[in-house]
Formats: C-alpha cells, structure tokens, sequence
C-alpha cells in the first residue's frame, strides 16, 4: 500500500539527507539540491532546479518556458546560453556608474512565484504523473531560496511535486523558511548514519584537493584534516586553482558563490579576493538580492586594505566605499534603516572624501524622509542632509559629472520638500533638473536617471491632480523605458482615475507580462474588471491574488462582494470568515457577513450584526443603505426610509437616492419619491427603471407630460420593457396605478451594497 504525497522535514546530523530515510513512491524530478549559499549564492537550489528542467521544457513547452523569462533568467543566469533573453529595461541595462534605481526588495518574492508558477504549471503538463524533489542544506540557504522554499512548501500540491526539505540538527532555517516548514511540512528527525568507513588515499594531498574542490562542503572528515594539515600557502593554491577552473566552467552563478569563497582564501585576498566580492555583490544589488549583496559586500569590506582608492567610475573613493554603499542601500532596500544610518555615521568619521561625503549626506537624507520607521522619520533634518549633498556637488571638477551629481541631488531634495507639503517646490526642482540634463548630457547619458526623473515628476503633477500632465511624463517616461512594469502598473491607475478604464487594462495587462506576479497589480486589475462587469475575469484575478498572498484581505472583500452579486452564499461567507479571522474588526466584512444573513432570510440577525458595524463605523453609508433594504424586508418602512436618508447625509449615491424614492413611493409619497427618483436620473441618466419609477411618480401627481417623456426614455433605454412599462404607466395616468416599482429589497440596494463593497477594498500601493 502506497503512502499518500506529503512534503517532508528531515532533520539530520549534518543537513543532508540519510540513504536510510523513507520516501514516497513517485520518481525524483532530478537527483537531490544542496541549498548551500556557498555553491553559488542566491538561488542556489532553485537555480539547479531550473537549470536542469528547463532545457526540456523549452522542447516540449516552449510557452511556459516564454511566460516565466524574467524569473528563469533570475535564479539561473546560464539559461541565457539556451533560452531567449528578454527585453531589458533601463535598470538591468545600466552601467554601475549610472545606476540610480534599485528593486524592491519584494522583487525576489515575485520571482519566487513566478519559479513556482512554472514548476507547477510543468508538472500539470507532464504525462508521468507525480514526483519528489530534494533540497538539502537548507540551513545554509540564502534569503531567495528560502523565500523561494517556502513559497514552493506553500503552493505546489504535493500529489503533483512532494517536497522533502533536509537540515542540520542543532541549526536554524530563516523564519519564514521555518513557519513553511512547521505548517506544511512533517517532521522527521533522523538519528545520526554509522560514519563511513575512512577512504583511503595514499596522497593526503589529493585527499585535501577533493574536499577543497566540494567547496569545502563534503563530509569526509578524513578530506578536511588533509586540508587542515597542509601549510597556509598549499591550500591558498588550492582555493586559487579551484576558482581558476570555475572560472573557465562557463557557468556564470559560480561567480557568486564558491568563486569569491575560493578568491578570498587563497593567495591574494585583498586582491583578487576583494575583485571577486566586489563583482558577486554588484551582480547581487542590481537583481535586488539584497541579503546576499550585504554577506558579500561585508566580506570584501573585512579585506579591504585601510588608504587605498580606486576610481569605480566616477571619481576616485576609497576602494571600501562602492562595497559600504551596497551594504547600506541593501539595509534601506530590507527597511532595516538604523543599521544603515549606523554605518553612514562611522563612515563619515572615517574619510575625508568630498564623493563620499556627498554620496552619504544624500542617503542620509532619504533615510530620514522615506526608509527610517515613521516615528523616527525628520524631514527637516532631511533637508539639512540633501543641501549638504548639493553642496558637495557644487564642488566637483568635472562639469558633466557636476550637473548629473548636482541633479541627483536636488532630485533627493524635492522627495524631501514633497514630504514636507512643498509639493510646488518639488516640482520646480524636479523640472529645473530635467533641463539641465538634457542641455548639459549628452542624448544617451544617464538614460535611467532622466526617466526616473520624468517619473518623479508624473508623481508630483499626479499629487497635484494635475493628471493630463501626469500622463505626459508617464507616457513620455514608458516610451524611454517600455519594458519597466512599474511603470505601466502606475499609468493604468492614472488612466482608471482619467475614467479610461478600457486602456487602463490593457496596461494593466502589459504590466502582467512584463514582471513576475505581485498581488498589487492582479487585485487592482481585479477590481478594475469587476467595475466593469467582468465577474470571471475579476473572480480569476482574486483567486490569484489569494493563492499569491492568502492573508490579503482586500481580495477577500471583493471576492465575497462578486460571490454575493453571482448568488454564491456559501462562497461568500468562506470569504467573508476567511477575512475576519484576519481583520476580525473589519466593517466591510462585517456588512457582508449581514448580507448574507439577509439573503438567508435570517433578517433579524443581519440586523443585529449592522447595528454592530454602525456602533464602530457610523459614517458608512454603504451599511446604512444595507441595513435599510433589511428594514424593509423586515416590514418596517419608516426604518427603511431613516437609513437611506443616513446614508445620503454621507455619501451621495444614485442608487440609494433610486432606493428612497422607492421607499417613499411605496408610503404613498410621491412628490417626495418623484424628487429621489429625479436626482437618481440625474447622476445615472443610463437607469431605464430610473426614468420608469419618475414617470409613474409623475402620472400620480396629474405630469402627464412629464409622465411620457419619462416613459419615451425608458422606452429608449430598454426596447424589450416599452410595452410593460407604457401599461403601468397608462395605469397611473388613469390613476389605478400598480405598486410595482418598490424595489428597496431589490437590484438597486443589492448593486449599491455590491459596489460599496468592491470600493472598500482600497487600490494598493506598491
């Protein structure tokens, strides 16, 4: 009897995984991972992961292998050699030099999902049914593999891909590595294997040879005290030999992992060591593999010899300083700022460089006014901060490199006079910076930071609702740099806000396929089609969202808001509890979870829970609309009525207006319904029943006139409702009008609550 496909925690003596532990009957995906960083740095396990699947996935899928690029090529560059590159944009193209613009630091969660995506995707398309898959040594994973572990723990189905994750006993995953593991994984600790028996070897030397070519990682003890015994310049020629032939292995992820390992012990440290540090960590910032970057850079800085300079570009500095700054924006990039402001502090005390100097007092600034945790932010101490930076800048010999460096650092100062309300100031600086480069640069320098500079100023003129304007730079900024997601991400929501909302998804689209999936642009696309009254395409949108972050709660809203409009209670209410158990305070929740009472027909208990939401959240107009279609249906009009009018004093609405003259009509009032049936046209001029409920309001009032020009646009609107809405029409005028149009329990109140509660989930911010 076969056991069932689980995901495994194996603990073992030294992390890897014992010939004696047991395993599920389904064939392995490839032989077992190491996750050991040292190999070759961030993404060591999901890069061989990659390396070895992919080639043949290229054969056999090539439009799986097309849709994941940008994640394939991230954790395992020699794909380049096999698979088509895409295209890049500003910032993966820019040289160190005019690198101004870094990754979010959640660039490697989007990777880890797009990796996971593909895996998954490829195991649906294999005809061999499931498999297993093992990564040891994830103890000693980077940031990115353990990211990229969890998340695979997470969301692979284990009868598809059965994940067995192997560690040391005595040692520490990352957290979120180990919540993975605690949730999703069982636990075996496996007790020690019987030692080996000793190899032998008549040259101690060979023995230290093969256990410093394992990158010093093989478990043979026998191999290590070789090592041990030989003197310090044999094994610095072994580590120096190592790296030589992996350096003409052609595999280009060995550069940031066992090449700088095997450079900085073997004969020239400071040197060739610091060289090859120096190469893995710029490699590491520019992909925004922040927590590896600061391993790195800190490695060199411990090796770089005290008064040398070296000119990295743009000016001689000491030859610590480009590795500090990695460490630095690495901190910032992880919101770890204090360490960041620590560093910059000693830094300061430890040259006299004018470039550092300059470079320091701006990152300063903008950890005062932008990465430092809110209470600790000071923007006026910012500003000090960036007017030392423009002064330093003031002072540089050479003119191109004194107008870019002086633009970089007014550019730092409009953020900082933009915090501090200046948002006209931000916008002269800003402006005044982009004329200047563009006169003094020539056309293709510094490319990446004249469109981060057009982009800042889309953000500004987009603050001072200055749109159209906005959407010049932007659209400017995209044409220079097309293949940026962000970019397209932000010019759909101007787009939305401009009420173009067709064009608005196709750049929320472009977006999509541009980078790996984050939960910000699937949930805005989301809600932008579920406006439009694309339930499948916004339900599919949430669900993703869900599956990429299943504690956000926004989604859950609007997805339980779409299942309530399809007529799906029981899917509704899984998301309106799934919801509250995360935010148990949540009115728009909490008004669903009434809604669905109400459809239930349990009135009294949805009124319950509403008069609960208006306790904590009176100025909610879209619970109060709600609580009066309950009222109604509870036969208590005057209540009804008292709501809606609650809910107008809050927020104008064509569709509670609809409803209280509906209300209104249905006491018998209807000079006052034909007034709420009137400004409800006005705002929705589109409402067929809109125009029907006037015109019978006014055929009780003796307007016949009024009555069918009412009725001749209502006619217009819904051709196929002309003939039953000329008879109820005809009826009122002959003053035995039917009672049909008191909807309060209807669509109107239901696409109110609906709409209210798609607009609560508010748009993310990335």
């Amino acid at each position: 009897m076969t056991t069932a496909p689980a995901h495994r925690w194996l603990v073992t003596a030294d992390g890897t995984r014992a010939a004696a532990a047991p395993g599920p009957d389904a064939p392995a995906l490839l032989p077992t991972v190491s996750a050991h960083r040292r190999l070759r740095g961030p993404y060591t396990a999901a890069g061989t992961i990659l390396r070895a699947v992919v080639p043949q996935a290229l054969e056999r899928f090539p439009d799986l292998v097309e849709a994941h690029l940008i994640e394939l090529l991230s954790a395992a560059p020699e794909l380049r050699n096999s698979v088509p590159a895409p295209e890049g944009t500003l910032t993966s193209l820019a040289i160190p030099k005019e690198r101004t613009r870094f990754y979010s630091r959640l660039r490697t969660q989007r990777i880890a999902h797009g990796i996971t995506d593909f895996l998954r995707d490829l195991m649906l398309r294999q005809p061999s049914g499931p498999a297993t898959l093992v990564i040891e040594r994830a103890e000693e994973a980077d940031a990115t593999d353990a990211e990229f572990t969890a998340i695979l723990l997470r969301r692979m189905p284990a009868e598809l891909l059965a994940v067995t994750v192997v560690t040391a006993a005595g040692a520490t995953p990352q957290p979120g590595l180990v919540t993975a593991l605690e949730r999703y994984a069982t636990r075996t600790d496996l007790p020690p294997a019987p030692p080996a028996p000793a190899e032998e070897t008549a040259n101690p030397f060979d023995a230290a040879r093969r256990w410093v070519d394992s990158e010093c990682l093989a478990t043979d003890p026998a191999g290590r005290a070789a090592y041990r015994a030989l003197d310090a310049a044999d094994r610095a020629a072994l580590h120096d030999a190592r790296a030589e032939a992996l350096e003409n292995g052609g595999q280009g992820s060995r550069r940031l992992g066992a090449i700088p390992f095997h450079r900085e012990h073997g004969a020239d440290p400071s040197g060739a060591g610091v060289e090859a540090l120096y190469l893995a960590s710029d490699w590491c910032i520019a992909l925004g593999f922040y927590d590896i970057t600061i391993e790195l850079a800190r490695r060199g800085i411990a090796l770089t010899p005290e008064g040398e300079e070296q000119d990295f570009g743009s000016g001689p500095v000491p030859r610590w300083w480009p590795l500090t700054t990695k460490v630095t924006m690495s901190l910032s990039a992880l919101d770890r700022a204090e360490e960041a402001l620590a560093v910059y502090d000693a830094t300061r005390a430890r040259t006299t460089s004018p470039r550092v100097h300059m470079h320091a007092a701006y990152a300063t600034a903008m950890l005062y006014t932008r990465h430092l945790p809110p209470e600790r932010r000071d923007h006026r101490m910012a500003l000090g901060w960036a007017n030392i930076a423009i002064a330093f800048a003031a002072g540089i010999d050479e003119s191109e490199d004194r107008a870019f460096s002086t633009v970089f650092q007014q550019n730092g100062r409009a953020l900082v006079e933009g915090h501090l309300g200046n948002a006209e100031e931000a916008l002269a600086l800003v402006t005044d910076g982009i004329a200047r480069l563009d006169a003094e640069l020539g056309e293709n320098d510094h490319a990446l930071h004249r469109s981060v500079l057009r982009h800042n100023r889309a953000l500004v003129l987009k603050g001072l609702g200055r749109l159209q304007e906005a959407r010049e730079d932007y659209e400017t900024v995209i044409a220079l740099d097309p293949n940026y997601a962000e970019y397209h991400f932000e010019y759909a929501g101007l787009l939305r806000g401009l009420g173009e909302e067709e064009r608005a998804l196709a750049e929320y689209d472009v977006a999509a396929r541009l980078t790996p999936p984050f939960v910000e642009l699937f949930y805005n696309r989301g809600d932008l089609r579920a406006v439009r009254g694309d339930v499948a395409g916004a339900l599919a949108d949430f669900d993703y969202v869900l599956e990429l972050d299943p504690e956000y709660v926004d989604a859950y809203v609007n997805r339980a808001a779409l299942l309530l409009r399809e007529g799906d209670l029981d899917g509704a209410a899984r998301d309106v509890e799934a919801g509250l158990r995360l935010r148990p305070g949540d009115p728009h929740l909490r008004s669903q979870r009434a809604r669905v009472a109400w459809e239930r027909g349990a009135l009294r208990e949805a009124i319950e829970v509403l008069d609960g939401v208006l306790r904590d959240a009176p100025d909610m107009a879209e619970a109060w609309a709600l609580r009066a279609a309950v009222r109604f249906d509870d036969a208590d009009p005057a209540g009804a009525l008292a709501d809606l009018t609650a809910s107008l004093d809050r927020e104008e609405s064509a569709a509670v207006r609809f409803n209280r003259g509906a209300v209104h009509e249905e006491l018998g009032r209807f000079a006052e319904a034909a007034e709420d049936f009137g400004l409800a046209i006005g705002q929705d001029p589109g409402d067929p029943d809109g125009w029907l409920r006037h015109a019978v309001c006014a055929a009780r009032l003796g307007d016949h006139a009024t009555a069918r020009a009412d009725l001749a646009h209502c006619a217009a609107l819904a051709p196929d409702r002309a003939a039953q809405a000329t008879a109820e029409v005809e009826e009122a005028l002959a003053g035995d009008a039917v009672r049909g149009g008191a909807v309060a329990g209807g669509a109107a109140v239901d696409g109110a609550v609906v709409d209210g509660a798609v607009a609560g989930g508010a748009v993310a911010a990335r």
